[in-house]
């Protein structure tokens, strides 16, 4: 937590900076094309980057479907996981985040510049709402991440937790292909006790197509992407020991 206390400690005057900008352009959202809103938002997480030491690589961008929406489904880390995948992820994309966390500063204007949504954890009428709007605008090509797992435990040092079945409805609902995400070290920059500069690594892997899991179940298809995701992470340690 004090890479997050610092982060937020030299780049105050920035903070205020774009609180301002982002606000004025939600005033008029209309005048400013997704791209354009999409490119403000990475440039807020550039800057903190640079400004820290914070560094992400990314592999696996010929895996990103080249046309039509689909869903991102990343292990959960911390608080920089959307930032790490929207600073390697070249066209726009949103993201779905509980909804008592939406309202912090900076955070809800960031939702709001790239169209994000938000589910109440504990109301599933609401959930499967959320997951009907979501589905048409994939339909339509949109990009959503999704963390499957549901929440994050501080400093997990890359242990990944059970995935959700229910996750996964959305992407059935719209039948668009999912596309699991390997997050490594995200942890650390914002939820360990480690201090300093950091390097994370986003992993796209092999999409799987509706033609590939229309015949599964939600929990089948939770447990195979869990794997996937699982077989990467392991991967990774194991080659940079």
């Amino acid at each position: 937590m004090r890479n997050f206390y610092h982060t937020i400690i030299i780049n105050v005057h920035r903070i205020i900076f774009y609180l301002i900008k982002s606000s004025i352009w939600l005033r008029h959202i209309e005048k400013h094309s997704v791209e354009d809103r999409y490119a403000l938002a990475n440039e807020m997480i550039t800057w903190s980057n640079k400004s820290s030491g914070y560094k992400t690589i990314a592999y696996g961008y010929e895996n990103l479907p080249k046309e039509g929406g689909y869903m991102l489904y990343p292990n959960h880390q911390g608080k920089y996981d959307v930032l790490g995948i929207f600073n390697t992820h070249k066209r726009p994309i949103s993201f779905v985040m509980d909804e008592k966390r939406s309202h912090l500063i900076l955070v809800s204007q960031f939702l709001r510049l790239v169209e994000g949504k938000t589910i109440e954890l504990n109301d599933p009428r609401h959930t499967i709402t959320v997951f009907n709007e979501m589905a048409e605008e994939l339909k339509q090509g949109k990009r959503f991440i999704l963390f499957p797992e549901g929440g994050y435990k501080e400093n997990n040092g890359n242990v990944v937790e059970t995935f959700k079945a229910g996750s996964f409805k959305v992407a059935q609902m719209a039948k668009v292909p999912i596309v699991p995400v390997a997050l490594v070290d995200s942890y650390k920059v914002y939820n360990s006790d480690h201090v300093g500069p950091v390097t994370t690594y986003v992993y796209y892997l092999d999409p799987i197509y509706y033609d590939e899991y229309k015949g599964m179940r939600s929990h089948e298809i939770a447990a195979t992407v869990e794997k996937i995701i699982k077989e990467k992470i392991a991967e990774h340690l194991e080659n940079n020991k």
